[in-house]
């Protein structure tokens, strides 16, 4: 919505009203706080990421939306949706877009908790519904459908070299980061979101 407020529209009042009554609706709900604990006596704390990218969503910048989600230990700890600065030529060039700022965020995560003196498992996993975006995380030689990829996104074949993070393959309906990229059938969104958020007056 602050993207309308040097330019608001009737569109984008109808949105914030819509927006509104979401928030209403849902003033019930809570992030779900229930760590998955695997194995007790060594514990190694599990970090988990999902990313997801749309392309060319907005139908006057033609910008694409990034979004991500991170679990540590199975709960959600940080999510974020955002437009990107940048005008990506191809779907898989925005879903490596994104798969930068997921990791960029997964290296953060893991900084504080190392710390924290806690023990995290590597290589981290990070799921993407692109196998494009993917095999550019995994390939450092520059091919001509590549080549003008900018080279700040680059970092990411330099953190799957090292093992840092491990890149894979998940299908679409089976992606959160889906909720932060584009709107989403009821079924779908509550498919994700239970994952996410619990109703606060369940025990």
């Amino acid at each position: 919505m602050s993207k309308a407020l040097v330019g608001p529209s009737e569109a984008a009042y109808k949105d914030m009203l819509r927006m509104i009554k979401f928030v209403l609706e849902t003033k019930d709900l809570a992030i779900k706080l229930m760590p998955v604990v695997e194995d007790v006596e060594e514990l190694i704390w599990n970090v988990v990421a999902y990313s997801d990218s749309d392309y060319a969503g907005d139908k006057e910048s033609r910008l694409s939306v990034a979004g991500f989600v991170l679990y540590l230990m199975g709960v959600p700890i940080s999510w974020r949706s955002k437009g990107m600065k940048v005008v990506a030529q191809s779907s898989t060039e925005a879903e490596y877009i994104a798969l930068s700022e997921t990791a960029k965020e997964v290296k953060f995560v893991y900084q504080v908790l190392v710390s924290l003196g806690i023990k995290v498992k590597l290589p981290i996993i990070v799921r993407v519904d692109n196998l494009g975006a993917i095999f550019m995380s995994e390939n450092i030689s520059v091919s001509q459908r590549t080549k003008h990829v900018d080279v700040r996104f680059r970092f990411v074949q330099q953190f799957t070299m090292e093992g840092f993070i491990k890149v894979i393959f998940v299908r679409t309906d089976e992606n959160d980061a889906d909720l932060f990229t584009k709107n989403l059938s009821g079924d779908k969104y509550k498919k994700h979101a239970d994952k996410m958020i619990t109703d606060k007056g369940v025990n």
